[in-house]
């Protein structure tokens, strides 16, 4: 367990703490102002989504059913459906566990950036960090989808994301 300070409360998270910088960056370098509504799905407690809106200025909402978000952090506690995606820009999952599928599924509707860390994409197999990001590019070429593999520079070896295209 990692704690780290933003904006003088305690984060506690699991792995690297600076995937929260690195993720909320390479948004802001892809997309600039083409996005203003992002879905930060299974976003705990809203690190990223607190750098997205202060940051920024993006209009970005944790949506997890866990309700843990800190105060001043916009927040859904709902369990994220792909029939949500119309009404963001962007569909981020930086580590969303149950919801890795759902976030995958969105990007029928809306640009997808997701980092899978754990195997809730086949309950059938056992998939390592690898394997689980070729499972869901298989779904994405399967499914006619364009994707790109994105490696970023925090600890992994849950660091490589797929960031889709409509």
């Amino acid at each position: 367990m990692v704690k780290f300070f933003m904006a003088r409360q305690q984060i506690r998270c699991h792995g690297d703490a600076g995937r929260f910088e690195e993720v909320a960056g390479f948004i802001y370098e892809r997309f600039g102002g083409s996005v203003q509504y992002i879905a930060d799905v299974a976003g705990g407690q809203g690190a990223l989504t607190r750098l997205l809106n202060k940051k920024h200025n993006y209009q970005s909402e944790v949506i997890d059913p866990r309700g843990y978000a800190l105060k001043g952090v916009p927040h859904r506690t709902d369990a994220y459906s792909p029939a949500m995606a119309s009404y963001y820009d962007l569909i981020v999952g930086l580590h969303p566990d149950e919801a890795t599928r759902a976030v995958a599924e969105s990007a029928f509707v809306r640009p997808v950036l997701v980092v899978p860390c754990c195997n809730f994409w086949d309950p059938t197999q056992k998939l390592g960090a690898a394997a689980l990001v070729d499972a869901v590019a298989g779904y994405f070429t399967d499914n006619g989808i364009a994707y790109e593999i994105v490696q970023f520079k925090f600890k992994g070896p849950k660091n490589v994301g797929l960031l889709t295209s409509l």
